[in-house]
């Protein structure tokens, strides 16, 4: 992939406008859907884990840490799920929400996964993205939305036609701040 990786671009120009990160997400989703749709659930999404190429295109890449979610008949320890029922599918989905439109900062991801605090959105964030990156990071599994229902939510459905025009001029931008 010819430009790099989400984290060097979220460098390069700090904020993203939200047509932009639409289509990071809508891509990112659609990536989500395949592998879940496999039984694979990812588990490490971040911006340096989500490939660009200059056409616009996002790629999922480092799945070192994923997962097959298939059970055997045979009883076995599973670290991740005892003590609780894990839903790596809904993780997944948690992770896009912390790093929807910014590179949070290691304090911020411990308060968002210890204290269910998510990290602040910039004051200019429409509503449509608020309500997105709150729909990913419902604190309870079961309530937080999936991947289907985040693909039909406005914030994707508002910036469908822009979304993808406007990340192909940005990555064609010099290294500049956006608002």
């Amino acid at each position: 992939m010819d430009a790099g990786n989400l984290d060097s671009l979220l460098r390069r120009h700090r904020r993203l406008p939200e047509a932009a990160l639409a289509e990071v997400a809508r891509q990112v989703l659609q990536g989500l859907s395949y592998l879940h749709s496999q039984k694979i659930v990812h588990r490490d999404i971040k911006p340096s884990n989500l490939l660009v190429n200059r056409d616009g295109e996002i790629k999922i890449s480092d799945f070192g840490v994923s997962k097959m979610m298939v059970r055997s008949l045979a009883p076995r320890f599973d670290p991740d799920t005892y003590g609780g029922s894990y839903d790596g599918y809904a993780g997944d989905v948690w992770s896009l929400g912390l790093t929807e439109g910014q590179r949070p900062d290691w304090a911020a991801l411990m308060c968002a996964i210890c204290f269910g605090e998510p990290p602040s959105l910039p004051d200019s964030a429409s509503d449509e993205l608020r309500a997105f990156v709150a729909s990913c990071l419902q604190r309870e599994a079961d309530r937080r939305w999936t991947v289907e229902q985040l693909l039909a939510h406005p914030f994707l459905t508002r910036y469908q036609s822009e979304s993808s025009l406007v990340l192909k001029k940005l990555l064609l931008l010099p290294e500049q701040c956006l608002a």
